[in-house]
């Protein structure tokens, strides 16, 4: 198999949800049509930004095949969804959502091994793991913080990458060294690695990253899309932007993904800023504010570079 994902944003998706706790598709919909107008150049559904810890089986399927078919064709779309301890059932979750035609199942790097287990127990796992799934569907890994983050190993991802089987890494280190090293392992490989974090994105770009997959692209992803694309072009104005987008991105401390949901409610596309992980009440006057004086400061940064 031989599968190339284009470079630059794939938006780790939010699941908009309706008052009374029922996936809102409507709003879906409209999100997946924003992230395409605004050059995303795929989307991550069933993630943690999804909720995915909090949804039913039935309802990260019905995403991810929502998500694919309201994509058609005109974006790739990569999804997780599996949340299970045991392998069996991480398997039957990982067939089940490749069976929804996503052009890439992505694995939890979390979920192959206990925290205080070894490399050694984690490669074990992953191997039982590939022969208990198809060996045609594309996979990928996310380095997801929740329950616990682990990191891959830049020797351990090479092995991933050497098996042909592995196409996409969302990559959480935050940590340029380990994102050097990764880079140097998978050169020249099927694999293609997006970092998760805004501060060392523009390095890892210069390093050969093929792109961004993180929070902020619920915000912005057309900024994030300028930098991948022009990063080499107009050095100064992307530094610029870098700058610019690191600063921003520290409004993921606030209440996420409520504060995402409201930007998302605020342009039109949600109908509800109800989550199920966080109490929306916490997103307060001032939380709201510091939002849309965001929002205001993005839209100068698009007049800037004449988006």
């Amino acid at each position: 198999m031989n599968k190339e994902f284009p470079k630059g944003v794939y938006p780790v998706m939010l699941t908009p949800f309706t008052e009374d706790n029922k996936v809102d598709y409507k709003s879906l919909g409209r999100l997946v049509d924003w992230y395409i107008q605004n050059k995303a150049a795929g989307l991550f559904a069933d993630c943690q930004s999804s909720e995915m810890f909090y949804l039913s089986f039935e309802e990260r399927v019905e995403i991810a095949r929502f998500v694919k078919a309201r994509a058609a064709g005109r974006v790739p779309v990569v999804a997780s969804g599996h949340v299970s301890d045991s392998l069996e059932n991480q398997a039957k979750e990982l067939t089940a959502v490749a069976e929804t035609g996503v052009d890439a199942v992505i694995l939890l790097t979390n979920r192959l091994a206990a925290e205080a287990e070894s490399d050694e127990v984690w490669l074990e796992n992953l191997k039982k793991l590939m022969i208990m799934i198809p060996e045609d569907i594309p996979l990928g890994f996310y380095e997801c913080p929740y329950p616990y983050k682990r990191i891959i190993s830049p020797e351990l991802l090479k092995w991933c990458a050497d098996t042909g089987r592995f196409y996409f890494i969302k990559d959480t280190s935050c940590d340029l060294t380990i994102l050097k090293e990764k880079l140097e392992q998978i050169k020249g490989s099927q694999l293609q690695l997006f970092n998760a974090n805004t501060s060392t994105l523009l390095e890892t770009l210069r390093l050969g990253c093929s792109g961004f997959s993180g929070v902020m692209a619920n915000f912005h992803p057309d900024l994030y899309t300028w930098l991948c694309s022009n990063f080499e072009r107009e050095p100064e104005k992307a530094r610029q932007t870098a700058d610019f987008l690191t600063v921003a991105s520290l409004i993921e401390r606030q209440i996420y993904p409520v504060n995402a949901k409201y930007f998302q409610k605020e342009i039109g596309n949600f109908c509800s800023i109800y989550t199920r992980t966080k109490d929306v009440a916490l997103l307060n006057d001032t939380a709201k504010s510091e939002i849309n004086q965001l929002t205001r400061l993005t839209e100068c940064m698009r007049e800037k570079l004449d988006i």
